[in-house]
Order: C-alpha cells, then sequence, then structure tokens
C-alpha cells in the first residue's frame, strides 16, 4: 500500500528574543559593545599568535622592564596562577625572559627580548588599525568622554 506524501509543513519562525528590558541597563550595553570589541580584536591579534591577555601582559613588560610577576598580576587584575600561564607562554615563545631579582630571591625581573619588542611593535600597529576600524563613527571628542566615563566605573569600590 502506498503512503500519501507528507504535506509540506509550513517554516515555523521562533519569535526574535527581546532584550528590551535589559536595555534600559548601561552595562548590558557595555557587554555587547565588548563583544563586538573583542571579537575583532582576537581575530587582529591571531595572526601574530597572541590573545587579549597574552597582548597585554607583553605591552605592560616592554613598557616596563623589570616588572615583576606581582606587578604585572596587579596591573593585568589576574590570580598570579592564571598569570603563570601566560608568562609561560610568552617564554616558550622567547619573547620575554624571567631574571631573578638579585635583592629577593624569590621574585623574578620580567623583561622582553628583541623578538618580544620586534612583536610588539607590529602588534601595536595592528591594535591601533583595530582601534580605528572598531571606533570609526565614534569623533575624538566622544572616544575621549566614553574613556573618562569608563574609567570612573573603574575606580568605584564596592567591597567585595
Amino acid at each position: 500500500m502506498k503512503h500519501p506524501a507528507p504535506t509540506p509543513q509550513p517554516a515555523t519562525s521562533t519569535p526574535p528574543v527581546s532584550d528590551e528590558t535589559l536595555r534600559e541597563f548601561m552595562g548590558y550595553h557595555m557587554k555587547r559593545a565588548f563583544n563586538v570589541v573583542q571579537a575583532d580584536l582576537s581575530l587582529t591579534l591571531k595572526p601574530f599568535g597572541l590573545r587579549m591577555l597574552t597582548y597585554s601582559a607583553l605591552v605592560l613588560i616592554v613598557d616596563n622592564p623589570g616588572l615583576s610577576q606581582s606587578q604585572l598580576a596587579a596591573a593585568m587584575d589576574v590570580e598570579r596562577p592564571n598569570l603563570v600561564v601566560i608568562i609561560d607562554a610568552l617564554e616558550q615563545r622567547a619573547l620575554i625572559i624571567r631574571e631573578r631579582v638579585p635583592t629577593d630571591r624569590r621574585a623574578y625581573a620580567l623583561m622582553a627580548t628583541l623578538a618580544g619588542r620586534q612583536l610588539y611593535d607590529k602588534a601595536i600597529a595592528a591594535v591601533k588599525a583595530h582601534e580605528e576600524r572598531v571606533f570609526l563613527d565614534i569623533d575624538k571628542d566622544t572616544r575621549k568622554t566614553v574613556i573618562a566615563a569608563m574609567q570612573l566605573i573603574q575606580n568605584r569600590s564596592f567591597g567585595s
């Protein structure tokens, strides 16, 4: 016995998810904007074999020769065990070296190698181009205002 061909069902379109309530909050907009910036930054840094954290660490080490691991952890606001992974990755690529601090045998001074400084120069140029691309439609005065507003937020302390 032949079965009739199934009747095609109309495509059910699911209604879009409303985020109207969330869009009332500045933090939600900041997070959504950050997702866009982070995605493009990841693509920008990928050819250099860097991620946002390894790039940030390299920049801080180049800009602050002799920085200790504790200082770097504080500047990046990361836990020391997580920082060790970042430093190890940079050291394995011969972008930085760790030198014992003569006055404190437990501490290491972080220094960029020539290869690290060269990669830094290339990555900084790429990230500047990324910022221009992402923030193309935002004039310099507005950029300064946004940065000032974010700094105000960063300086707030709400306890632990």
